[in-house]
Order: structure tokens, then C-alpha cells, then sequence
């Protein structure tokens, strides 16, 4: 079997260690005897990958990013899976406000919106949430508070601050596509997750459910098992 993964970006939209989710899913697949090959082109894309990025890489990659609005639609609704953090899931909603008030335009694929303009507060720490894979933790960096219509938000804030430091929420899923604001990078100390997405990609793309061979991930347990415990307190679980 074989992946493509499209990477979004990576030149502009590759902050705080996200090129590890990158790296994370390739030895995954690699370690399964999948075959992994990194893109820039959407075209044949089986799993999309978007990183973070601050205002400025933002707005000069937006003008090229709307040109592939129709295909980005066209995978989402066919549920091609996809990891956006930080920066470019504030690129999906319907805008993202920049400290100044200029309104860069968004996608419109998430209904949500970005807003900035609140001082020098930043939102910035680890993350726990509660998703309906599980936990998950992470890193947050961000100065936008990104506010959810009607997508459903991809987990619940058990510790630190998620979409808007308001409301609990955690970024967004939408299909098979999960918006989050956790870096660190993300995939590493949250295997399943990272698991889920090559299972979608590989059921999507053969048509049939594929089973992922079992990989040993104590290593990754300890880190994650080890930051939930320290900021919640809760038992440790891979449920």
C-alpha cells in the first residue's frame, strides 16, 4: 500500500515543531511497510497536512490557497482525512480579523472565525482536551480566538485555553478533516490520532477497511500519559 500527503505550505506554514506531524506519519507508515510520499500538489492527494503560521505568512499565501478552494471542498466532502494547526485552520473559517482589522478572507469550509485585536494577551501553554478519540495534549501559541458556528468543535478544554480561552472548545472536525491549535508538534505525543488519519486515508483510498498492524508505542504513551497526569491529575488512559 501507499500514501500521498499533501503538505500545505511547508515553506510558510511550519511553526513550533509542526513539521514533526510530517515526519511522524511517514515513520508510521514506513514502519507498516506503507509506502509515503510528500507533495505540494493537491492532485492524487490522499491526506492533507497544514501547519501554523503567524499573520504575515498568512496573508501572502492566502491569494494562491483561495485559487484551490473548489478542490479543497471537493476533498473534504469526500472525506479525505487532513490535520490543519494553528494558522491554517484559522484559513478555513470565513475570515481571520489580524490585530489591526484587516479581514484576510478565508475558505468559508468551516463555518468559524478568526479574530485578533485583544492587546499583547496571547494564548499560549499546554493543552488537554477531551476529543471523541480520546485525549489529547499538545502546546497552544496563538494571539487569534477563533469562535465556531455550526462545525462541531473537535474536543473540549480540560486544561489551557483551545480555540478562544471563552468556551471550552477545541478546535474543529468536520468530516474527516481536524482543526486544532495544539503544536509540540501534535502527532507525536498523540499516536492515535495520527493513526486514525493513515486508517482513513488507506480505507478511502482502497475502499475497504484496512487494519493498521499494532505499532509499540510506549515511548509515546509516557510523554503523553506524563503531561496528562501533571496538569489534570487524571489516570492514566489510552481511552
Amino acid at each position: 500500500m501507499n500514501l500521498t500527503i499533501f503538505w500545505l505550505y511547508p515553506e510558510y506554514m511550519s511553526t513550533y515543531g509542526d513539521r514533526g506531524n510530517i515526519i511522524c506519519l511517514s515513520n508510521r507508515c514506513r514502519w507498516r511497510g506503507i509506502k509515503v510520499k510528500i507533495t505540494g500538489d493537491l492532485k492524487n492527494a490522499d491526506l492533507i497536512f497544514g501547519g501554523g503560521a503567524q499573520a504575515r505568512q498568512q496573508s501572502l499565501i492566502i491569494n494562491d490557497l483561495l485559487k484551490q478552494k473548489e478542490r479543497l471542498r471537493e476533498m473534504f466532502t469526500n472525506k479525505i482525512p487532513g490535520l490543519f494547526v494553528c494558522g491554517s485552520p484559522q484559513l478555513l473559517g470565513h475570515y481571520y480579523e489580524t490585530a489591526d482589522g484587516k479581514k484576510l478572507p478565508g475558505l468559508g469550509l468551516f463555518d468559524m472565525v478568526t479574530k485578533s485585536g485583544f492587546g499583547k494577551k496571547r494564548l499560549i501553554g499546554n493543552l488537554v482536551a477531551k476529543t471523541d478519540l480520546g485525549t489529547i495534549v499538545g502546546f497552544e501559541n496563538h494571539s487569534g480566538r477563533t469562535y465556531l458556528g455550526k462545525v462541531k468543535p473537535f474536543g473540549k478544554v480540560l486544561f489551557g485555553f483551545g480555540n478562544n480561552g471563552e468556551d471550552q472548545t477545541e478546535g474543529a472536525i468536520y468530516q474527516n478533516i481536524i482543526a486544532t491549535y495544539s503544536h509540540g508538534p501534535f502527532l507525536p505525543k498523540n499516536p492515535r490520532v495520527a493513526d486514525w488519519l493513515i486508517k482513513k486515508a488507506l480505507d478511502i483510498k482502497y475502499a475497504k477497511e484496512v487494519e493498521l498492524e499494532p505499532l509499540d508505542d510506549r515511548l509515546e504513551w509516557q510523554a503523553h500519559n506524563f503531561i496528562l497526569k501533571k496538569l489534570t491529575g487524571f489516570p492514566l488512559s489510552r481511552e
